[in-house]
């Protein structure tokens, strides 16, 4: 029987690699939205971040997001990582 190859990630905010379920991913649309897909299957530029607030705050000051991204990220979508990531913990 053939092992099914599990995608791997790296955190933006920790630099792992880590299987792509355990990640959330940030995406950037062709109109320059982002937003946070939760499926995975959203069309765009998609960057992942560990589902700790450890990482997310390396991330923010480190802007790594913003730079996989090659955008601004508002607040607002920071503080909705912060409540999915508050909601999983």
């Amino acid at each position: 029987m053939k092992v099914k190859k599990i995608p791997q990630r790296m955190c933006t905010g920790c630099g792992e690699m880590k299987p792509k379920k355990e990640l959330i991913r940030v995406v950037k649309n062709k109109e320059e939205e982002v937003s946070i897909d939760l499926t995975g299957k959203k069309p765009g530029r998609g960057a992942y971040i560990c589902k700790n607030a450890e990482c997310l705050q390396k991330s923010f000051k480190s802007k790594r997001l913003e730079r996989n991204l090659e955008t601004t990220i508002s607040e607002e979508i920071y503080n909705k990582l912060k409540e999915e990531i508050m909601n999983e913990g």
